[in-house]
C-alpha cells in the first residue's frame, strides 16, 4: 500500500538513495501524488507530457534533475522597512513555513541539483510610493533586523540613518549526506543584481497564472499579455517555452470569452 510504499522511500533516503519521479502521458495526471512521493524521496518530479518535455528534463537539464548538490533548501527573505513599505509573495502557497522552521532542520525543505536555478517573484511597493489598492493580502513589514526596538536599539553607526538595503536573504542548506545545515545571508541593494535575462518571461508567466486565478479578469489583461509575450524578445533556448505559453494564453482567453 502507500504506507508501505512511503516507509521504503523514506528509509532509503536515509542511506543517501533518492527519489525523482517522473509522469509520463496525457492521461491519468498524478500530480499531487508525484509531488508527494518526490518531497518524501528528496527528489524532483515532472510530468513528460510532449517530447520537448522529456528533452529538457532527461537531456538539457539531466544534472540538475538526477544530482543533488543541496538538501533541506530554505529561503528566507526579509525587506527592510526603510525602504519597502508593503510586499508580496506570488505564488509558492503550498512551499511557505512558519518563520521559525527556517532554522529547525528538523524541516524538511527542497532539494537543488547541479545548476538549478529557483526564481521567486515578490510584488513590491517602494516607501513614499501609494499602492493602486488596499490589497488584504499583501502583509505589511514587521519591525525585525532594520528597524529599532525598545529591546534592540540601533546600532550606533546606524541612529538617524536609514539603511541602503532593500532586503537580505537568507538561504539554510544540508550537504547531501550531511544533517546539520549551513547558513548563507546576502543583503541586496539597489543596483547590486543585475537583472537577470529570463525575468521578463517569467514575469509574464507568473502573470498568466494570477489572471488564471482571478475570474473577474476583463479581456483587455488577457489582451495585454498576449502581446506582452508575442513581442518579447527571448533567447533561442526560451523561444520553444514562450511559443508554449503563449499558446495557452490563447487557448484559456478564448475560453474565458
Amino acid at each position: 500500500g502507500q504506507t508501505d510504499l512511503l516507509t521504503l522511500i523514506q528509509r532509503e533516503k536515509e542511506s543517501g538513495i533518492f527519489l525523482s519521479v517522473f509522469g509520463v502521458g496525457t492521461d491519468n495526471i498524478k500530480d499531487d501524488t508525484m509531488e508527494m512521493l518526490a518531497d518524501k524521496g528528496n527528489g524532483h518530479y515532472a510530468y513528460l507530457d510532449t517530447l520537448q518535455e522529456a528533452r529538457r528534463v532527461l537531456v538539457t537539464e539531466s544534472e540538475s534533475t538526477l544530482e543533488t548538490v543541496a538538501k533541506d533548501t530554505k529561503f528566507q527573505v526579509e525587506f527592510n522597512p526603510g525602504q519597502v513599505a508593503a510586499w508580496k509573495l506570488i505564488g509558492y502557497e503550498n512551499r511557505q513555513m512558519a518563520a521559525q522552521d527556517f532554522n529547525d532542520d528538523r524541516k524538511d525543505g527542497g532539494e537543488l541539483g547541479a545548476g538549478n536555478t529557483v526564481t521567486v517573484l515578490y510584488e513590491v511597493v517602494p516607501v513614499g510610493v501609494a499602492p493602486d489598492d488596499e490589497d488584504a493580502t499583501r502583509p505589511r513589514v514587521d519591525p525585525l533586523k532594520y528597524r529599532p526596538t525598545p529591546e534592540r536599539p540601533a546600532p550606533r553607526a546606524m541612529r538617524g540613518t536609514a539603511s541602503p538595503e532593500w532586503l537580505t536573504i537568507k538561504v539554510r542548506y544540508q550537504q547531501p549526506e550531511g544533517d546539520q545545515s549551513r547558513l548563507i545571508e546576502l543583503a541586496v541593494k539597489p543596483g547590486d543584481t543585475p537583472r537577470p535575462t529570463y525575468l521578463p518571461f517569467a514575469s509574464a508567466v507568473a502573470e498568466f497564472g494570477l489572471l488564471l486565478r482571478d475570474e473577474r479578469t476583463d479581456q483587455l489583461r488577457w489582451d495585454a499579455l498576449t502581446r506582452r509575450l508575442s513581442s518579447m524578445a527571448v533567447s533561442a533556448q526560451q523561444a520553444a517555452d514562450r511559443d508554449q505559453v503563449l499558446e495557452l494564453v490563447t487557448l484559456a482567453r478564448a475560453v474565458r470569452r
